[in-house]
């Protein structure tokens, strides 16, 4: 560990442009960020390049489970980058570096924790998720190689929180592309030039979360210093303020895992292809929107810092060019992907329902997204200014009556495409919620820091 007594690093985003800001850090992360869903992209082509739909549908289901420890690390991170984002606006660099090293230590801690029950669980949990037979038996065996890297993803991702925290958003997107150019090198290898075939894509899997977990280290702890040596004192007394954020976080992220799937399982009743088909647009639309995954996650750190600076003209700012910059990226992918249909089933040899299911989704999904990037908006917000149960409420909202009634009426009238139109209805009208009350949260929150300025004011505190 580095000396705590280095020169205190400046609260960079409490002055300059915010807009410029939100790009440049959306922009940095969005490159670690999307090079991963790249590379998963391609991890699902190779096995699709396999000629066994059922490969790629046993896949589909293993992913859904990963999904929901990703969204537990996301939670924790977080909690992590809001903690060490306020201190550091407060110019309190020991306690950043306190709430960093408690979050680490809670962060791999409760990891190991889900892991271990999920493990022998496993084939129970993906047949909730409606798969059966060999689709069963190639997810089983995926989750078996993979989920145990869960812990060293969670401490990546912890150090990642605590570089965006900081601003250097340069070594925090390096955390996530070396593990994607890890990945990159070694899938090819392993599922064709090994013959490993879906072991070869879960082993890589657990390489490339080594890598993210080791860069992570570098920028946050040797570079930065900004990690404390952990202490289960601490660790145990910074349970309250981390988990008040990562609680309601946690409870936030796992809502989008649930409604996706509840999705699946409505889908998987119309056959394997569907189930491909679904696998296939789970792996396209975090490349075409992982922007709008990166931008969320920016949110919070240039928000923290102006909230704890007391500058809610500047939070309020942010907010405002956050949806602006969704609603323009958003509507410029939509576009493209409408043209793109046609080069996304032959680059996956999509056909008959399948290719079906994946066309209208180019067409149409668009507009989910529209309304889910401003729901992430509103909920880093949400996050940062207090308001955590707001995020979790707009989430869950979502995930069960703005998904279940939606889309299992769709499905029901008008088969897969009608649950998607489903899906689309339900998270345009959450969306709508969500931005009205992010400016009631930021309203609020200004009134609030108006009475306690004032009143330190009269009373001649600084």
């Amino acid at each position: 560990m580095t000396s705590p007594d280095r020169p205190r690093p400046r609260a960079v985003f409490t002055e300059g442009s915010i807009l410029r800001h939100v790009l440049v850090m959306t922009i940095t992360g969005s490159i670690g960020l999307v090079a991963i869903f790249i590379v998963d992209f391609l991890s699902l082509l190779y096995i699709s390049w396999l000629g066994e739909p059922v490969l790629t549908a046993g896949v589909g289901f293993a992913t859904q489970i990963l999904f929901f420890f990703l969204s537990l690390n996301i939670g924790l991170t977080i909690a992590v980058g809001a903690q060490v984002g306020r201190a550091l606006g407060q110019g309190d660099r020991a306690k950043a570096r306190r709430m960093s090293a408690s979050g680490l230590v809670h962060s791999c801690a409760l990891s190991a924790l889900v892991t271990a029950l999920a493990i022998p669980w496993r084939a129970d949990l993906l047949m909730l998720l409606g798969a059966r037979g060999e689709a069963l038996a190639v997810a089983d065996t995926f989750l078996l190689i993979a989920l145990p890297s869960n812990v060293l993803l969670a401490a990546g991702m912890a150090f990642s929180g605590v570089l965006r925290a900081v601003g250097d958003a340069k070594r925090a997107m390096y955390v996530t592309l070396f593990g994607a150019v890890a990945t990159a090198i070694a899938d090819p290898i392993l599922i064709f030039g090994l013959g490993l075939g879906v072991k070869g894509a879960a082993w890589t899997t657990v390489l490339s979360r080594f890598v993210i977990m080791a860069i992570g280290f570098w920028g946050a702890v040797s570079v930065h210093g900004l990690v404390a040596r952990p202490n289960p004192r601490d660790a145990m007394e910074d349970v309250a303020p981390l988990f008040g954020i990562a609680g309601p976080a946690i409870l936030t992220n796992l809502a989008a895992p649930v409604a996706t799937s509840y999705m699946l399982s409505v889908f998987a009743t119309f056959g394997e292809p569907i189930v491909a088909a679904f696998a296939i647009i789970d792996r396209v639309t975090p490349v075409a929107f992982g922007f709008l995954y990166a931008l969320s996650g920016s949110v919070g750190p240039i928000m923290a810092q102006n909230y704890g600076a007391r500058n809610m003209a500047r939070v309020r700012r942010t907010l405002s060019d956050c949806f602006g910059v969704t609603i323009v990226y958003t509507l410029s992918v939509w576009a493209l992907l409408f043209f793109a249909a046609p080069a996304v089933n032959a680059m996956f040899h999509a056909q008959g329902d399948t290719a079906d299911l994946v066309t209208f989704f180019c067409h149409f999904g668009g507009a989910a997204w529209l309304f889910l990037g401003l729901i992430f908006v509103a909920n880093a917000a949400f996050n940062n200014l207090g308001f955590p149960l707001f995020s979790t409420l707009f989430n869950w909202g979502r995930a069960t009556l703005g998904t279940i009634p939606f889309v299992t009426y769709g499905a029901l009238q008008a088969g897969p495409q009608g649950g998607l139109v489903g899906m689309i209805a339900g998270a345009a009208l959450f969306g709508v919620m969500a931005v009205t009350t992010a400016y009631w949260a930021v309203r609020r929150m200004a009134k609030r820091v108006e009475a306690e300025t004032t009143t330190e004011s009269w009373l001649g505190q600084p």
